[in-house]
């Protein structure tokens, strides 16, 4: 039972039957930290939900140029799994030849690199490897996917990126919603 609240400049003393604890003033009216989608400062050095630094630097670049092009939280997230899908949210020059020697259908080398792995037809060098740019290549492609808002989340994004499994995505969605929901909140 708590029987007397003393508070200092410096202290907050708790008071429980025998016992007081003393906690210092600074810990016991801690403000949270706000994390800003644009200020990269200030999002949490612990990272969210495993991402962190500059992964999550990614993902808010890609819901920045989600919002941009018109797409809600539901795109967000569809960039952002695609990218922890295809690169752990990684800006990457490089990619499936180079690390698994995987060819196209048609035998040729894969051309793929950055956040998305797009490969040469998407654009340019230094399209696929600027992060909006990418990003906006990704929503345009999806935008022309019919419904894509009714299909499950890792097919509407196997129509863009024409993955091997459909369903590969699947397993990014909670982190994705994670990071998605965290770095959406008001700051």
């Amino acid at each position: 039972m708590l029987r007397r609240l003393a508070i200092s400049a410096a202290v907050v003393l708790l008071v429980a039957g025998a016992a007081a604890v003393a906690i210092p003033l600074s810990l016991a009216h801690e403000p949270p930290v706000a994390i800003c989608l644009s200020e990269p400062a200030t999002f949490p050095q612990a990272g969210i939900a495993g991402w962190e630094g500059e992964q999550l630097e990614n993902a808010a670049t890609i819901m920045q140029t989600a919002s941009a092009l018109g797409f809600g939280r539901d795109g967000q997230i569809l960039g952002v799994m695609t990218a922890m899908g295809e690169s752990s949210l990684r800006n990457i020059d490089y990619g499936d030849w180079e690390t698994s020697g995987f060819t196209n259908p048609d035998g040729s080398r894969t051309t793929s690199i950055g956040l998305f792995q797009q490969q040469e037809w998407w654009g340019s060098v230094e399209q696929r490897m600027d992060p909006a740019t990418a990003a906006t290549l990704f929503y345009e492609r999806l935008a022309r996917v019919p419904d894509w808002q009714a299909l499950e989340p890792s097919l509407a994004i196997h129509r863009v990126q024409i993955n091997l499994d459909p369903t590969y995505y699947t397993r990014y969605q909670a982190d994705a919603i994670a990071v998605v929901d965290a770095l959406s909140a008001p700051c």
